[in-house]
Order: structure tokens, then C-alpha cells, then sequence
């Protein structure tokens, strides 16, 4: 938690090896338990070592930034770029992710926010909306010409992050849950011209 009154010091930087289980856990808080289905579902199915995100290729930590305050990362960014021709959907992707995709797929030649995350008791205080520049810097020096980003319709923290920088809702699926439980109903893809 940031102390009134006083001067935080925050700092973003690219995540490092010794970062591995505070991303996975931010990670997990921002996609709201999917990924925690999707490890145990494919454990389970004998598969735990394949990708299975829109964002084929990528590692967490290879595409990740931290934001530390006061030197205690409380908060992660994510994301990828998605090409000016988007790939078909791939045969062995999980059936959750097809409508996710399927948006993705709406947003060509954008970079992706697909992880935007704040401890909760770090909310509030603008470290959301430095990640985002951070993520219009990587979407500039990769040439693209906008942004974009997938939310749950249930995510409202998210979503005014997003709007209050820029972003505007521009398409939406129904989400596929499989077992996976969500109150959200639906995906909602915003995106933000650079």
C-alpha cells in the first residue's frame, strides 16, 4: 500500500528470472483464474509443457515489465504483438480461447495488452496507467498502428483504466467457460489508435 504523504519511490523495469512466481500470481489475478484451469486442465490431459495463449511463442518473462514500489513489484505488464495479417486459429487450442482469439484476430497490426495487473492494495494510484505507457512505448517502436486489449465485461477496474487512457470498446464474444468459472459473460476487445 502507498502511505499518504509520501514520496513512493516506482520504478518499471523488464521482469527477471527471480520475478517467476510474483508474475504468475499477477497474472493469475488478471485473468481471473484462467490460467490456473488451464494448467490443471492440461496436467491433467498430460500436455503441461505446450502454450496455449493467443500469444504463441511468447514467455511471461521474455515480454513482461514490473513495477516496483519501493522496490517491491506490485504490479506486471504483458503483451504481444499481433501481425498485420493475424493467423488462423491454431487446431489444438483450447476452446476457452477461441472467442479471446477471435477478437485478437479483430485488432490486426496492434500491440496487445493481454496482462495488465496491480496487487490490490497498490490500486488506485496510477501504477495502471504507467504500465500503459509503457505499453504504447513497445507498440510505437514495434511500428504498430494502435493498441488493443481483451477484458471480461465483469472486469470494471480494468475496463476505467483502459477507457480513462484512451481506449474504446470495439467488439465482443461470449465467453466459453468449459468448467471454468467466471461471472463474466462476456470478452470485451478495446482498442486505442497510436
Amino acid at each position: 500500500m502507498i502511505a499518504s504523504g509520501s514520496a513512493p519511490s516506482i520504478t518499471i523495469r523488464p521482469a527477471r528470472a527471480d520475478d517467476a512466481d510474483r508474475l504468475a500470481e499477477l497474472v493469475n489475478c488478471a485473468e481471473e483464474g484462467m490460467l490456473l484451469y488451464l494448467s490443471g486442465k492440461l496436467a491433467s490431459a498430460g500436455k503441461s509443457g505446450e502454450h496455449t495463449g493467443p500469444d504463441e511463442g511468447s514467455s511471461l518473462l521474455g515480454n513482461a515489465s514490473i513495477i516496483e514500489v519501493d522496490g517491491k513489484a506490485v504490479g506486471c505488464l504483458i503483451g504481444y504483438e499481433i501481425p498485420d495479417r493475424p493467423e488462423p486459429m491454431a487446431e489444438y487450442m483450447p476452446i476457452v480461447f477461441a472467442p479471446v482469439q477471435e477478437l485478437a484476430n479483430l485488432a490486426p497490426s496492434t500491440w496487445c495488452v493481454s496482462v495488465l495487473a496491480v496487487l490490490p492494495d497498490y490500486r488506485g494510484n496510477g501504477l495502471g496507467s504507467q504500465l500503459l505507457r509503457v505499453a504504447e512505448e513497445n507498440g510505437r517502436r514495434c511500428g504498430k498502428r494502435g493498441m488493443s486489449a481483451i477484458v471480461s465485461d465483469t472486469n470494471i477496474g480494468a475496463r476505467c483504466v483502459f477507457e480513462r487512457c484512451g481506449y474504446r470498446e470495439t467488439a465482443r464474444r461470449e465467453m466459453v467457460k468449459e468448467g471454468w468459472t467466471n461471472p463474466g459473460r462476456e470478452w470485451i476487445l478495446l482498442t486505442k489508435p497510436l
